[in-house]
């Protein structure tokens, strides 16, 4: 009898286990995709804008305003949708999304159709297709992979992104300079129907559904919970003080780069690229770290790192230097991949499976409310007490999210928690 019923059981694992192997390898791949068609067309788009409709900073300020916006509407109602729906058809109705819109740019261009107005509304229905995609994908991670992997799982789509991230502008640039803005549009175009047709192949686990109620009460239960747990308490702070800190320093670098430190164009690139090195060398270390050293400590790698790169680029008030910046760029580029991949892995493993698309939802638009708020609080601070005084600003801000980060809940976590049900 015992017999019987051990190996229907075993048989029926191993088929799961191939399933979710196979369904994750699909969510990875359309991932690539999705972020690599974005980041081209987000690329081009200003290009495009610039030297076909002699577009000035006040129109590409708009159109980039319209790529952030819907971060910040439409978050939260995603998350809940994410929660009470499959994820599956949500990144498959966002990607589709976004490759309309990818789609109507190109068709625009090629008919020589193309406005400012074109550029923004379709950059605003893009971007909208970016956060569900965005909202989904972190939430659906855990139901396809054992806790064991989650870290392996998040590296490699982080790696994505970073990749794309990195390769993605200088590609667009190349192939606007080549063959015209149309060539980018149409392998953005392309990639998006391939992220597309690798979301379909994917199979989504069924999961238990949760009472549906008000969304704003949902909303609140996400928040709650967020806020009561105490490591995703501290992590939440952590991530609006990284995100205030690096867009004050981002608001000032460029200027700064060229009026104190002396640095030509060129090099300003370089050291602005070296950010994605960052980025890509840190998807590749991540998920290998959380293995060797205690979880807490890794998570606490991302915040350290980004106080010695903010240190290093302070460093350059006293000694001008562009090896110094391309360090600076560099560290903190590692630093925040490292955070995100692990970060996320702790905040998928303690949020239960029916809370994760609205808990990650209020991360994404916190996080992204405090950019803005970065950029203005040292575009103000540039413009009253000079860019100098920005870079300092920027210590500061980063030396908090440090302090922030060392609290016990992070400190004293040696492995990842038992995942929440």
């Amino acid at each position: 009898m015992g017999g019987s019923l051990t190996k229907p059981f075993v048989a029926d694992s191993w088929v799961m286990s191939q399933i979710f192997t196979s369904s994750f390898k699909n969510l990875a791949w359309a991932n690539l995709a999705a972020q690599s068609a974005e980041q081209l067309s987000l690329a081009a788009t200003p290009i495009v804008a610039v030297l076909l409709l002699g577009a000035g900073a006040g129109e590409v300020g708009l159109m980039a305003t319209a790529q952030t916006l819907p971060f910040l509407l439409f978050s939260l109602p995603l998350g809940v949708l994410s929660d009470r729906y499959s994820r599956r058809a949500l990144m498959l109705w966002a990607e589709g999304l976004r490759g309309l819109a990818l789609l109507c740019l190109l068709i625009l261009v090629l008919t020589g159709q193309v406005s400012i107005w074109a550029l923004t509304l379709l950059g605003f229905l893009g971007a909208l297709g970016t956060v569900g995609f965005s909202v989904a994908a972190p939430a659906l991670v855990p139901a396809l992979v054992p806790p064991s992997e989650l870290s392996r799982a998040n590296g490699r789509l982080e790696l994505a992104r970073s990749t794309a991230y990195a390769a993605g502008p200088a590609l667009a640039g190349t192939l606007v300079a080549w063959a015209g803005a149309s060539l980018a549009f149409t392998l953005a175009t392309g990639l998006s129907a391939s992220a597309l047709v690798l979301l379909w192949r994917l199979s989504e686990p069924a999961r238990p559904r949760a009472v549906q109620r008000h969304p704003l009460q949902e909303l609140k239960d996400g928040a709650r919970f967020m806020w009561q747990d105490p490591q995703l308490k501290v992590i939440f702070k952590t991530a609006v003080a990284w995100n205030i800190a690096w867009f004050v320093l981002q608001a000032a670098y460029v200027p700064y780069a060229f009026k104190v430190l002396g640095l030509s164009a060129a090099t300003v690139g370089v050291t602005l690229g070296a950010f994605g090195v960052g980025m890509v060398t840190g998807a590749v270390l991540a998920p290998r770290t959380t293995r060797l050293v205690p979880l807490g400590r890794a998570i606490q790698i991302g915040p350290t790192l980004s106080l010695a790169a903010s240190l290093t680029m302070a460093s350059t008030l006293l000694w001008p230097s562009e090896w110094l910046a391309v360090l600076s760029y560099l560290l903190i580029g590692l630093g925040s991949t490292t955070w995100v991949i692990t970060s996320t892995t702790l905040r998928q493993t303690v949020t239960p499976p029916t809370m994760l698309g609205r808990v990650g939802a209020i991360f994404l638009t916190c996080n992204m409310g405090a950019r803005p708020l970065g950029a203005a609080l040292g575009g103000l601070v540039g413009a009253r007490f000079g860019e100098s005084a920005c870079i300092g600003l920027s210590l500061a801000l980063f030396a908090l999210q440090f302090s922030l980060i060392l609290r016990p809940a992070i400190s004293q976590l040696k492995a990842l928690p038992e995942q929440a049900k």
